[in-house]
């Protein structure tokens, strides 16, 4: 119930649909219940003997209940039509709220998800709601409703015989233990076409190793399977919908059976009209049907309360970096960074930083260098706080960044990583991403100081090129260079390059040192290096071990301690 009622909470701003599909509703159970009504005056006429006195009547009681079929028509449109324009929009709005949180919420959080689970929390479980608002609390609604009337309009017929048709009705709660095990299994299924969007998401985006590898057949399978974990979660739920729905039928046919038997019986001993009787069967399959139409209402319930859990259960995580209490926006800061004793581990017992001091003045370069795992890109993650220190501080500007909004702290900093992500779209368009209302001079000119221009201007249709899927259509160094002017171009105070020139040729590595050279001195520059000839005009070199600095300071000063770095050096054949 808790889910439901945050879900109306949500629908707020769609109330005067719903308000509008409920009068409609309202409307059609009413009409509901008067058809019977009408049916019965007929009836009575015809027992009466005065047929042909009064066809007239007869003629104007058709005609009325035609009408009435009219408005019932239209009302039926108003209710199906307008609910289904309140649950997609609902639909739509929770999933742009999902999308929403899952951009706040931390690197962290991340860690241990697939894409496809993700996805399918906004796509797959959100839709289950479309049946619950537009289908299952309007038909529950109305049967509610015409199962109340009913049961009066029966009661001041005759007490007695309503007494009797209510006998079965108690037994319809005994299926009700069926519900819980309905909506386990139907989370189940959730969690799986959740599993099986995560595995056709990789296995889409790494068709070329698949392929390469010949592994077809054992991706095949691992599909085929996950398709069919999906399919027995969700057998397993509608088995036990199966049960219940001729369980329900059996209960409610009981009625049917007593009105047979036990109207005759009163007619010969209390002389109760032909048309009341009638009259008693048409309302009686009014009071059953609701009840018969239960287990979908049940199912599809169920399905949508399994979708909510997993929905809410995302916008209920609290995300780990957030603004601080009093957090402010600091405008444009010079760039000057401090790290002051941090310390990080991502496990408790497998520190990756331990009592890391350095400081970087405004526009110069640092490099850093060291091993693989020494906590060189941990370094990276914590100034653009996708994570916090353990201990110890970071400030810029003799700012602590905790004490920044996160938006402010980001528009201090750019980012070019080692594995670039570039979006389906034109060159102009990634380029311009970080930028809003870039000129197509000021792309240009990014361009050339990444030097990449030449290449773009070689293309036929040169900046409005699509460079399809995640930049398929680029090469590692051209992405990288594209990487490079949607920094240049966002122009922020300090500038991250993490790896650029580790996955490239050699002559790539030079456009791509060229184009570092070519900014170097108008921003502050984090430049973490394997490669070490990309560095050695680095105004500071800090050299890690096991996560702590043993080494820092400019190239020549390094080589002549003849320690890490000059050992780094000697490998690579650096002088």
């Amino acid at each position: 119930m808790k889910y439901i009622i945050r879900l109306f909470k949500m629908a707020k701003p769609w109330y005067k649909y719903l308000v509008i599909s409920t009068f409609a509703l309202f409307a059609v159970s009413g009409i509901n219940l008067y058809e019977p009504y009408v049916i019965k005056r007929i009836i009575a006429i015809m027992e009466s003997g005065e047929l042909p006195e009064m066809m007239n009547v007869i003629t104007g009681l058709a005609l009325l209940l035609l009408g009435v079929f009219a408005v019932r028509a239209v009302c039926q449109f108003l209710t199906h039509y307008i609910a289904h324009v309140a649950s997609w929009r609902l639909v739509a709005h929770v999933r742009k709220l999902i999308y929403g949180h899952f951009q706040k919420l931390s690197m962290a959080y991340y860690h241990d998800k697939q894409t496809g689970q993700l996805m399918s929390r906004v796509v797959n479980d959100t839709a289950t709601f479309e049946s619950m608002i537009a289908h299952a609390i309007p038909d529950l609604l109305s049967n509610i409703i015409t199962m109340a009337g009913v049961y009066v309009i029966l009661f001041t017929m005759n007490p007695a015989l309503t007494g009797l048709i209510s006998i079965p009705l108690p037994f319809l709660v005994l299926t009700t233990f069926i519900l819980r095990k309905m909506r386990r299994n139907f989370r189940r299924g959730q969690e799986k076409i959740a599993d099986l969007n995560a595995i056709l998401q990789d296995n889409l985006s790494g068709m070329k190793e698949i392929q390469v590898f010949n592994k077809q057949g054992y991706e095949l399978e691992r599909v085929g399977g996950k398709a069919r974990e999906h399919v027995d979660s969700l057998l397993k739920a509608l088995f036990y919908g199966g049960i219940m729905n001729p369980s329900v039928n059996f209960i409610t046919s009981i009625g049917t059976i007593t009105i047979l038997v036990a109207g005759p019986l009163l007619a010969i001993r209390t002389g109760l009209q032909i048309a009341d009787v009638v009259a008693f069967l048409l309302y009686l399959s009014r009071l059953y049907a609701p009840v018969s139409q239960l287990a979908r209402l049940v199912e599809d319930m169920q399905q949508a309360l399994a979708g909510a859990e997993r929905v809410f259960e995302v916008l209920d995580t609290e995300p780990f970096i957030k603004d601080s209490p009093g957090a402010k926006d600091v405008g444009r800061l010079a760039g000057q960074l401090s790290f002051n004793n941090v310390s990080y581990a991502y496990k408790d017992d497998m520190p990756v930083l331990d009592d890391i001091s350095f400081d970087v003045n405004p526009g110069k370069m640092v490099a850093l260098v060291g091993p693989t795992g020494v906590g060189k890109t941990t370094i990276s993650a914590l100034i653009t706080r996708f994570y916090d220190p353990d201990a110890g501080n970071i400030s810029m500007d003799g700012i602590n960044i905790r004490d920044m909004t996160l938006e402010s702290l980001r528009n201090q900093l750019s980012l070019v990583l080692q594995d670039v992500f570039l979006f389906n779209g034109t060159i102009s368009e990634n380029i311009a991403y970080g930028c809003e209302n870039a000129s197509q001079k000021q792309i240009e000119q990014a361009a050339e100081t990444a030097c990449i221009a030449e290449y773009i201007e070689s293309l036929p249709e040169k900046y409005d090129t699509l460079i399809g899927e995640r930049g398929m259509r680029l090469s590692g160094g051209q992405k990288q260079r594209i990487s490079i002017a949607r920094s240049v171009l966002r122009n922020s105070p300090i500038l991250i390059l993490d790896e650029a020139t580790s996955s490239v040729d050699t002559e790539t590595e030079k456009e791509i040192q060229r184009a570092i050279n070519g900014i170097a001195g108008t921003r502050t520059l984090i430049v973490i290096a394997h490669r070490l000839s990309t560095v050695r005009n680095a105004d500071k070199i800090i050299v890690l071990e096991n996560g702590r600095i043993t080494e820092q300071g400019k190239h020549d000063e390094l080589i002549k301690l003849n320690g890490a770095y000059a050992k780094l050096c000697s490998i690579q054949n650096i002088q």
